[in-house]
């Protein structure tokens, strides 16, 4: 099902993606679908979680002579130019994110623990995070989504993007 989201998903936009083209591509029955997903905004926030969970581990190593903030940096503008590759796909997942915020999305809460677990891991922190370190990187992820979204409507060019994502993690977490 989630399989038959990002292809659908990659070729058209949210709104005129259906669960029954979701459902038939996938192959079950529209009632299948809608027992795993309630929703198109499930779906693709379920989609942005497979996604998260498939994020190679070697983006969140601090090896060595490299700086967590730059790691950090790293992590964002490598998630960033991933999401570009593919505008449509990555305009559903942000759109249902948004609209999630209202719903009973567990999806949505595992992405941004996630998030905020791999930045205070990345920076150190995971070990007792004081709530001004946890703010912190809450900040950077808020900061990010922004530039993500003014970068994936066209209305920032991605190398700007890229130097606006390190200059938020150099303020928040330097």
């Amino acid at each position: 099902m989630l399989k038959a989201a990002v292809k659908l998903g990659s070729q058209l936009d949210f709104e005129r993606v259906q669960m029954q083209d979701i459902a038939t591509e996938s192959e079950v029955a529209i009632a299948t679908l809608y027992r795993y997903f309630p929703s198109k905004v499930h779906l693709f926030v379920g989609v942005m979680k497979t996604e998260m969970d498939d994020l190679d581990p070697a983006l969140l190593a601090v090896g060595p002579g490299r700086d967590p903030v730059e790691v950090t940096a790293d992590l964002l503008a490598t998630i960033t130019r991933t999401m570009t590759r593919n505008r449509r796909l990555s305009m559903s997942m942000m759109q249902s994110i948004i609209l999630s915020e209202s719903l009973d999305c567990p999806d949505r809460d595992a992405i941004e623990d996630r998030f905020l677990e791999m930045l205070l891991e990345i920076s150190g922190w995971s070990n007792g995070p004081t709530d001004d370190q946890k703010r912190r990187c809450w900040l950077v992820i808020q900061a990010w989504f922004g530039v993500l979204v003014t970068t994936m409507s066209e209305n920032r060019p991605l190398d700007m993007a890229e130097l606006d994502i390190r200059r938020a993690c150099e303020l928040l977490l330097g």
